[in-house]
């Protein structure tokens, strides 16, 4: 059966290590001027339900620098709207060598999974964001160096993305805290939050001024969904989050707390809600690092699953 990355769970601790490693390494050959045609002549389908900056551009440059050719496809201009999705899904495997499609639903992305051959991989649905956590580890290590024993603190909401960060810092030898007032009930995975609460490394606060005390990394991310948050019918939920998470935001009051932490977030950011200028343009930030990295760990996934 091909390897696959659809939640994060399926790489182990070493096997996710020698991929920031050839993320790392990949980058570097780039910045010297490095073009090694590693996917020559191999072609990626990339099927968006929801929208995209960064993982879109990252993974279509990364295939153009590794030599191959990137598919855009729309969901709402394909006939995956009208038709069966296994049925359009194993047509696409005829077509690819490898697949990465960004879904609403991770139950629609394992149907497409199960009846394709080729590699998929999950841009991001409303559980998981493996490509995101990657790129992250690769931009920790690059400034942390080891990261076994560091502390990154999550504040905000639970949802995909703090899913699988939390899985993947543990399987780096990480401590995570998750500090949130709530979950998103669509994003929660009860086997995954046995799996990291079983390592010891997983904890849970909800005062930020305890939560980030030994932190070495803060990260940030949205506390509305980004499709959602300009819709006039979400009025009533974005001031009632605002209220709930404003205690939680990432600015000059906790930053002045924990001086030592750097700064992540995943992108696009809601400056002024769960993150603030202050942070945003601080010295300590490292956020654009994080999405520079989203393209170097994403051809490091490519290789490794082709």
């Amino acid at each position: 059966m091909q390897k696959n990355l659809l939640t994060l769970k399926e790489f182990s601790s070493s096997e996710l290590s020698r991929v920031i490693d050839h993320a790392i390494e990949l980058k570097q050959k780039y910045k010297r001027g490095e073009r090694p045609e590693l996917m020559k002549n191999k072609t990626l389908v990339m099927l968006f339900q929801k929208t995209s900056t960064r993982t879109r551009t990252s993974f279509e440059a990364g295939v153009t620098q590794l030599g191959g050719h990137a598919i855009f496809l729309d969901w709402a201009t394909t006939q995956f709207k009208l038709a069966n999705i296994q049925d359009e899904a194993r047509c696409i495997d005829r077509y690819a060598d490898i697949v990465m499609a960004r879904v609403l639903r991770h139950a629609d992305l394992l149907k497409m999974a199960d009846v394709m051959k080729k590699p998929v991989i999950n841009g991001l649905c409303e559980k998981y964001h493996p490509c995101q956590t990657i790129a992250d580890l690769q931009t920790m290590q690059e400034h942390l160096g080891n990261l076994k024993g560091k502390k990154l603190v999550y504040l905000g909401i639970a949802n995909n993305v703090s899913n699988t960060l939390s899985l993947g810092c543990v399987k780096m030898g990480m401590h995570f805290t998750l500090c949130v007032p709530e979950r998103h009930p669509i994003s929660l995975d009860e086997d995954l939050l046995k799996e990291v609460r079983a390592t010891g490394l997983y904890a849970e606060e909800k005062d930020p001024k305890k939560a980030v005390t030994g932190a070495d990394v803060l990260y940030a991310d949205a506390w509305i969904d980004m499709e959602l948050f300009l819709d006039p019918k979400f009025k009533d939920e974005k001031e009632r989050r605002l209220k709930t998470f404003m205690p939680y935001q990432l600015g000059r009051t906790l930053l002045d707390s924990c001086k030592n932490a750097v700064i992540m977030h995943d992108l696009p950011a809601h400056r002024g809600y769960e993150i603030d200028d202050y942070a945003m343009n601080s010295e300590r930030a490292i956020i654009f690092d994080q999405a520079e990295n989203r393209l170097h760990a994403q051809k490091a996934i490519m290789l490794h699953l082709l």
